[in-house]
């Protein structure tokens, strides 16, 4: 029973930290690639986090649906090989915004390798 209990506690703090940080991951990347479409989005995390860092489909899609809904990030349609496909890309509010939070990760990660 301990087992279970400590399983479902890690699986919340883990949802928990990654909710705010694949949100600061999209917007970093879109800063650094211009504009993307959500799948090219989720294998850039894939290939920058080895496969740790990947959300699902439907995760990913809430965060751009959120960023989009506060002004950060616009999207517009573009037919690539016949088909449509949603691009995202920063607006400039976005990169204010993802200024400030990189000050912020920035000293997380000091406290971070600080505590070693």
């Amino acid at each position: 029973m301990p087992g279970k209990g400590k399983e479902k506690i890690l699986r919340k703090l883990r949802r928990d930290l990654r909710s705010g940080l694949y949100s600061y991951l999209v917007l970093s990347i879109l800063e650094r690639e211009g504009e993307l479409h959500g799948y090219a989005i989720r294998k850039k995390l894939e290939e920058l986090s080895g496969g740790a860092l990947v959300p699902s489909e439907g995760a990913l899609y809430d965060i751009l649906k959120s960023l989009r809904k506060y002004s950060l990030v616009e999207d517009l349609w573009v037919e690539v090989g016949g088909r449509p496909r949603k691009y995202y890309h920063l607006t400039g509010l976005g990169r204010e915004i993802l200024g400030e939070l990189r000050r912020e990760v920035n000293e997380i990660i000091h406290v971070l390798e600080e505590l070693g």
